[in-house]
């Protein structure tokens, strides 16, 4: 491509953090490394990206699609038509947008834009976070040219000849720590001299999880630990009470940096942008996974680090009767505390964006 030429992207996809959050790292690299770039995305009406996008400084056109329900509902009887009114807009955004490249990061929006755009034979990439990609990237895989993926042995998924390895896009301000423990201490007025336990839930927080904790809160003070505990919108009200002396409650975390510097051992769902963090930050880590998550690729994507000896797992069902002892054991455990960290570390991909930048520059040219 021509330095001068303008290149023209349309990123498509969302529904939750784990995809939004990839996308505008994605957006933000192509706009450092271009001087000359368009970027419109693609999302879902009435979805988080339709509020996240725009925060983030980009416009986003949405489309009206939503999931396929797994049980028989009668939301499934419209589904048909959502896909082929999201078609037609998905065609007619494209074509008035005239984009060079085509990107999907997953979710609802992303089918129907990256189908418009294999018809209108424009070049497409989609990214894969999980270890176990979702039915829409599995059915575009087909058609794009190119998969970037974070996990290993993603060929049994996708066609070999376009899977490119370049781990997920994560926010750089996130996982920035170096030198920072001491400020991160402080900032949320513990111990210089204590364990610290990081609980992070996701956004919303996990129900499990913070039950799990509340249970074993004694257990923790007893055995040294001081925690950070996220707990999300719909627990906060029944833990802040325990908002004393080591327990710090907090809803959502605004400067996760500080709460990674802070953290000797984090508790946390499986996510793969919370993963490709965990990675990054390298802290010994017991990853609850949401088994809910579809097609349960929370499990899956935790458990690739378990086979690399890079973390631990307590089954969501498990979790009052075995989180408390696990904690306690990886606590008292300094070699494996070690082995997690090192193997962690040599799982983390600091530049997944830019070499997503680069399939995506390969694929235009």
């Amino acid at each position: 491509m021509n330095s001068q030429q303008r290149l023209r992207v349309i990123i498509s996809g969302g529904g939750t953090g784990g995809h939004i959050f990839p996308a505008i790292a994605i957006a933000n690299t192509l706009k450092k490394r271009l001087d000359h770039c368009d970027i419109l995305f693609v999302g879902a009406l009435g979805k988080m990206e339709m509020e996240k996008v725009p925060a983030a400084g980009y416009e986003i056109k949405g489309l009206w699609i939503s999931g396929l329900q797994r049980k028989l509902t009668l939301k499934n009887l419209s589904f048909p038509f959502k896909v082929i009114v999201s078609l037609w807009k998905a065609k007619k955004i494209i074509k008035e947008f005239k984009p060079g490249v085509v990107i999907g990061v997953g979710g609802f929006a992303s089918g129907p834009t990256l189908r418009a755009a294999t018809a209108l034979k424009i070049p497409t990439l989609i990214q894969e976070q999980n270890s176990f990609p979702g039915i829409t990237n599995k059915i575009l895989s087909k058609k794009v040219d190119k998969i970037c993926v974070a996990y290993d042995g993603m060929e049994k998924y996708f066609p070999a000849e376009k899977i490119v390895k370049t781990g997920n896009p994560i926010r750089k301000e996130m996982v920035e720590i170096k030198g920072l423990r001491n400020e991160a201490i402080r900032f949320f007025n513990l111990k210089k001299d204590k364990k610290t336990l990081l609980i992070v839930g996701g956004s919303l927080g996990a129900l499990s999880v913070n039950k799990g904790i509340h249970e074993h809160l004694e257990l923790f003070v007893k055995n040294g630990l001081q925690l950070i505990w996220q707990t999300g919108n719909y627990y906060y009200e029944t833990a802040k009470g325990e908002n004393k002396d080591e327990i710090r409650v907090v809803k959502f975390i605004e400067k996760m940096n500080m709460a990674y510097a802070a953290a000797d051992i984090i508790v946390s769902r499986a996510g793969a942008i919370a993963i490709s963090e965990i990675c990054a930050v390298h802290k010994p880590t017991i990853f609850v996974p949401l088994p809910s998550a579809a097609e349960d690729h929370q499990t899956k994507n935790a458990q690739a680090l378990v086979d690399k000896d890079a973390a631990c797992i307590v089954k969501d069902d498990e979790v009052l009767e075995k989180l408390g002892k696990t904690v306690i054991d990886l606590l008292q455990n300094g070699k494996d505390q070690m082995v997690f960290s090192e193997n962690l570390e040599k799982l983390a991909i600091s530049d997944a964006a830019d070499r997503i930048v680069n399939e995506i520059l390969t694929i235009n040219n």
